[in-house]
């Protein structure tokens, strides 16, 4: 009998016996930044002061992850100076530079029901970004990463207008533009606000 089942196991597939010895995983290769979305002209892959050298792959993700969200909300607050200064029908009473009209808004008859409103919206965001693509604090485990097994950096799934382009070389091509703006725009939004907070004054005068 034994060497019956010697034989039998000898030609059974080993794919099909959840006992086989199973081959070990290929290592995954490591992430390398000049290998990322935004290294464009004219300087090509630019990283002078070595943020991004001698990363993990994981640890690369997370910054990619960090400056990809900065790069939105600069994008965004770099539009907000423009209009809110030129344009505040909710809030006529409202005025001055951008830096100081969130303290004046909590001043205002429904200021700080706005306050809250925008508050809970923010909050309410961040969770839904961090709840779709980071690990859940719980099951961190030591050496691992921060974000979810397959998420791409910055892809939330959020395209309302189907502006995502389906082939590679437009996605890339979108890929670049966005970060690339991102990285504009947190220059833009530090020079505004240091600006108004040397001069006291909106971005184009009183």
């Amino acid at each position: 009998m034994r060497l019956l089942s010697a034989v039998m196991l000898s030609i059974a597939p080993t794919s099909s016996m959840s006992f086989a010895p199973m081959r070990a995983p290929a290592p995954k290769m490591q992430m390398q930044a000049k290998d990322l979305p935004g290294v464009t002209g004219p300087f090509g892959f630019f990283d002078p002061l070595g943020f991004a050298k001698d990363l993990s792959t994981n640890e690369l993700m997370l910054r990619r992850e960090s400056e990809l969200a900065h790069g939105r909300v600069a994008m965004v607050g770099a539009l907000g100076f423009l209009i809110q200064e030129a344009f505040n029908p909710l809030f006529p009473e409202i005025d001055g530079p951008a830096i100081n009209q969130l303290s004046q808004l909590t001043e205002t008859s429904n200021g700080k029901l706005a306050f809250a409103v925008m508050g809970i919206a923010i909050a309410s965001a961040e969770l839904a970004r961090a709840r779709f693509g980071w690990i859940d604090p719980k099951d961190l485990v030591e050496g691992g990463g921060r974000l979810q097994e397959g998420y791409t950096p910055g892809d939330l799934g959020f395209d309302p207008l189907g502006m995502k382009p389906k082939d590679a070389a437009g996605l890339l091509q979108m890929q670049n533009k966005e970060i690339n703006n991102g990285r504009l725009a947190m220059l833009a939004v530090a020079g505004m606000v240091g600006q108004e907070l040397t001069t006291q004054q909106p971005l184009f005068g009183a």
